[in-house]
């Protein structure tokens, strides 16, 4: 049937902007994307396809583009326009945490770790640079690694702070195993970036590990 037949309530599009996104299931959020159906299909049927032919949204949005564009209704286009909404997405969640103190809005750095590293096929270290308010002056993926590990230099991490003028960091990185439970490796070479910058006068806030649906924090251990 097509969605123009459904009663306007029903119209995924129309729901959204009476009730509001939330309001939506993945299927109808993937039809407002996809815009149109295919022969056979209107939108939120398709998207109630693609979602179990995917297994979830979560799959579909981290399918690289050769798997996404083999299915059907899906192409280089497609995948072109969920790139750009991906990242505006997380562009916007950047300049949210620019805009006010890392440490006082902790569920928001963690949401927007979680969004840039947890679906990551390799290891990736990325820090965040803050000035002496602890407002961020940038975030970078400093080193990348295989699919389980990073070559990560003390050496480096201080170059980069001095340059940057910053005064803190908030270091992560992710596990690309999933299981976010720091190694005996993690904790050994965060108090080596921590004892090099401690000599330039620049402390370690917080060490985050990005795993599968889990962000383990070194501060809340008391690792720091």
């Amino acid at each position: 049937m097509s969605l123009k037949l459904l009663p306007e309530e029903s119209r995924p599009r129309e729901k959204l902007l009476s009730r509001g996104a939330k309001a939506l299931s993945d299927a109808e959020l993937l039809a407002i994307f996809l815009r149109t159906g295919i022969s056979g299909m209107n939108a939120i049927e398709l998207a109630t396809y693609l979602l179990e032919e995917f297994g979830s949204l979560r799959a579909l949005l981290a399918a690289d583009q050769a798997a996404f564009c083999l299915h059907k209704g899906l192409g280089p286009a497609k995948f072109a326009l969920l790139q750009a909404v991906l990242e505006m997405s997380l562009r916007h969640m950047e300049e949210t945490l620019k805009k006010g103190d890392a440490l006082t809005s902790p569920q928001h750095t963690r949401r927007y770790l979680s969004q840039l590293l947890r679906d990551r096929q390799r290891e990736a270290f990325f820090i965040l640079f803050l000035d002496n308010q602890h407002r961020v002056l940038t975030g970078e993926v400093l080193f990348e690694g295989t699919i389980d590990s990073a070559s990560v230099y003390p050496r480096e991490v201080v170059k980069r702070s001095l340059e940057l003028n910053a005064a803190a960091l908030i270091l992560a990185h992710n596990h690309p195993s999933g299981v976010a439970e720091p190694s005996q490796a993690d904790r050994r070479i965060t108090r080596r970036i921590s004892d090099a910058l401690a000599l330039v006068d620049i402390r370690i806030l917080d060490h985050f590990v990005v795993g599968d649906g889990e962000i383990v924090s070194f501060a809340e251990r008391n690792w720091l």
